[in-house]
């Protein structure tokens, strides 16, 4: 492209040595040639700065633009990195389904999968695949079954969540680096694993992406150092649930925070920027959270009001990573499963994966996009996916 008008040109000539500063190359040109004209008087994109706001409402022309070049490069070299660091550490990739009888949240925000005929008022239980449906929001469940062959399983898919949140840290559709692990029987461990996964895979956008990093971090200080705080050897710092409480409400009386901290409650993404942000001023663990606050699948701890899980906590997206030990109690696992409301059967094949040779095993989940949107210090992860998908909008 050339100019402010989007022409796509050909040009031969000769590539030699530029006297100029700014390049190392310069074109001497023969010919010139347009293959590919545009109304300059009608071209949305100009020689100017424009809004990401903006960007989003021609989403079949934003890729031309600086910023979502430089995030689809990044994104390109992010993925590569996750493949070559999980291979390197003998994960085997697993095709998760995308369509699925299972709820693995139970949190019954998923998307139903109908076919046009029930749309127009069939009955949905005799629907296509003879039970109700819905588009996965997490491949965890199935991962597990894999786990217990193959004892290192990822999967690398897109996920979907009917939440109607307007915040920039939600999508409706977005992609999940997920991975189990058999025979892991501590926290540590497992925290060890998701940490190097997020060290190596941003070790590698260093040396393949620099430029890329460079260009989002260019005058934020903040960023390039959360970089290097990423990439260095020393861990990241781990902390309680309750300890992470108790810091939270030493710090209200000055941060003021609209949602009081209090043991039992979810964390807010208030509390969460303030744990990653202010106070530890980068990456933080957060582990053993009260159990009614997690799903099902979750190993109850020994003191019988929390879990052996953990949330990765980041500058920007707040929660980038979660994770747990999963409950291997085969008895265990069924009472709460009834309890859950899963009554109904659909869980009998996760279920007896206890009753034929369980082993004790995690496994955690990170977004991708929240991952990039941390790298690039963008407020919205709208503008980190190609085609965004939220509440009240799916374009193209």
């Amino acid at each position: 492209m050339i100019g402010q008008h989007a022409d796509w040109i050909g040009i031969s000539g000769k590539l030699a040595a530029s006297p100029g500063r700014e390049q190392s190359k310069e074109v001497h040109a023969a010919t010139v040639r347009v293959i590919g004209g545009s109304d300059p008087d009608h071209y949305p994109l100009q020689k100017k700065r424009h809004s990401l706001e903006f960007l989003r409402e021609i989403g079949h022309l934003r890729p031309r633009s600086r910023t979502i070049g430089a995030v689809t490069r990044l994104r390109s070299s992010a993925e590569m990195g996750v493949h070559r660091v999980l291979h390197d550490n003998e994960f085997v990739r697993i095709h998760t389904p995308t369509l699925t009888a299972n709820d693995c949240e139970g949190g019954g925000e998923t998307f139903g999968v109908t076919t046009a005929g029930q749309h127009a008022g069939g009955a949905p239980e005799a629907g296509f695949f003879g039970r109700n449906v819905n588009l996965t929001v997490s491949g965890q469940l199935h991962l597990e079954v894999y786990a217990a062959a193959f004892k290192r399983v990822y999967s690398f898919n897109p996920a979907f969540r009917a939440e109607p949140s307007q915040t920039g840290r939600h999508l409706s559709e977005f992609w999940m680096v997920e991975a189990e692990c058999a025979f892991v029987d501590s926290l540590a461990t497992l925290m060890g694993v998701a940490e190097e996964l997020v060290r190596a895979t941003t070790r590698h956008l260093v040396d393949t992406a620099g430029d890329e990093l460079g260009f989002f971090a260019r005058d934020k200080e903040a960023l390039a150092a959360l970089v290097r705080r990423l990439t260095d050897r020393e861990p990241y710092p781990r902390v309680s649930y309750t300890e992470a409480i108790a810091i939270l409400q030493r710090a209200d009386a000055t941060a003021k925070f609209a949602f009081t901290p209090q043991w039992g409650r979810a964390l807010q993404s208030e509390h969460e920027r303030y744990l990653a942000t202010h106070h530890f001023g980068g990456p933080v663990f957060v582990t053993d959270y009260p159990a009614d606050t997690k799903p099902f699948y979750m190993r109850p701890n020994p003191d019988g009001r929390t879990v052996a899980c953990m949330d990765l906590l980041v500058p920007g997206p707040c929660e980038l990573m979660g994770g747990s030990l999963r409950d291997h109690d085969h008895e265990a696992l069924g009472r709460r499963i009834d309890g859950m409301g899963f009554a109904d059967g659909s869980l009998d094949w996760y279920h007896s994966l206890r009753r034929f040779g369980s082993t004790p095993h995690g496994g955690f989940g990170m977004g991708f996009e929240r991952y990039l949107q941390m790298l690039t210090g963008l407020e919205s992860v709208r503008d980190i996916v190609p085609f965004p998908r939220y509440a009240g909008r799916c374009q193209h």
